[in-house]
């Protein structure tokens, strides 16, 4: 994914000045790294930008949107079943990728001729 060089000064200004530019400035943001994720990370991207959304959505204000966003998001590193919790384990990973995948394969065994 490329760099940007995002202006923090010109966001706020924007922000406060006409938050309606904003929103568009925004949205075209999250498109335009939307269009550079791989295809197979694309679906569970747009459902974490969608979860961010309906928080945003949902908060009474800016501050506690972010608040709210930020405790997910350390929740997903920290939380019971997060990233840390996941990696601390790397025997149960592949314990539980084997159970997944063998109760999602199916035999080809019974269509061999």
């Amino acid at each position: 994914m490329k760099s940007t060089n995002f202006d923090f000064n010109l966001w706020s200004n924007v922000a406060k000045q006409d938050p309606e530019q904003f929103e568009l400035m925004r949205q075209q943001l999250i498109d335009d790294v939307m269009a550079q994720v791989p295809e197979e990370l694309k679906q569970r991207m747009e459902g974490v930008q969608w979860e961010v959304d309906q928080i945003q959505n949902r908060a009474e204000n800016p501050m506690a949107a972010c608040f709210s966003i930020s405790q997910r998001m350390l929740n997903k590193v920290h939380g019971e079943k997060g990233l840390l919790a996941t990696l601390s384990d790397p025997k149960k990973i592949l314990q539980d990728r084997k159970r997944i995948d063998l109760n999602n394969v199916i035999s080809i065994t019974k269509y061999k001729k």
